[in-house]
Formats: structure tokens, sequence, C-alpha cells
């Protein structure tokens, strides 16, 4: 797999552009998951979850000096987002 660290187009750095929503869904999973006493997910469930909640999300990509007014999404959403991913993986592990 790829990844932008380093990465750059016609000299210019896109390494530094985030989505905002990554940091967000790893402090919902962290509240979700400290809720569940009866599961104890793998590395990859952590993963899979992670993933398929950032991909039920619009994107939030912003690079260094943006300045963000509003959040487009609201914290209730991703952590609805993060429950449904770790509802899904529960069901059907990816292992």
């Amino acid at each position: 797999m790829t990844t932008l660290a380093g990465q750059k187009l016609h000299n210019v750095d896109l390494s530094r552009i985030l989505n905002r929503n990554e940091k967000r869904v790893v402090m919902a999973m962290d509240k979700v998951f400290a809720a569940i006493d009866d599961w104890e997910p793998q590395a990859l469930d952590i993963q899979d979850i992670y993933a398929l909640a950032l991909n039920s999300l619009p994107p939030r990509y912003v690079q260094e000096g943006t300045i963000v007014f509003k959040e487009s999404v609201r914290n209730a959403e991703i952590e609805q987002a993060v429950l449904q991913a770790v509802d899904k993986v529960r069901k059907k592990p990816n292992y």
C-alpha cells in the first residue's frame, strides 16, 4: 500500500493533507470500546472498524493553515458510524 508520506506532485508536498475525521473516529472508537465489556476486538477488527466508520462519513480533508469554522459531521454521527461498524465486524469478522 502506498502512503502519501513524502509524496509530491510537481514538487508540492501532499503528505500534510489530512482527513479531520480520522482523529475523531479514533476518539469515538475509544469511547465505544470502553463501553463494551463482552468483546475484546483483535487488531484486524480494530482496523476494519476504523476503515468502515471512516468510509461511511463524508471526508473532511484539510491542510496546514486551514481554518475550520464548523464541523459538518457531529460527534454523535461519528459515534453512530463506529457503532454500526462494530456491529458489522462482530457479526462477520474478517478472519
